[in-house]
């Protein structure tokens, strides 16, 4: 009787992923990319917004954090959409310089 039951616990749970389907993303694992170690301050994206336009863009979009504290995003300077990037030490470059 306890190989049967036995039995029939380990198909149903290799069974479950066909019959339920794949996990979904909101209770699947999720992995921010940054290290144990990495101290991460208390910016906000409204922050980040408001620093990069007091250097002279508009319409800033898509900003994102890293885990340095960089902040990435778009923005618009003189009619030119750029990726732009400020630092945790508030300095704003177009990205990649």
């Amino acid at each position: 009787m306890r190989q049967a039951i036995a039995a029939f616990v380990a198909a149903a749970a290799l069974a479950a992923p066909f019959v339920l389907g794949p996990v979904p993303a909101a209770i699947a694992p999720a992995f921010a990319g940054c290290e144990p170690g990495d101290k991460v301050d208390r910016s906000t994206a409204d922050d980040a917004r408001k620093k990069i336009e007091k250097a002279g863009y508009h319409k800033v979009t898509e900003l994102k954090k890293s885990c340095d504290n960089f902040w990435h995003g778009k923005a618009e300077k003189d009619g030119a959409e750029t990726r732009v990037v400020l630092s945790p030490t508030g300095e704003v470059h177009p990205e990649g310089d």
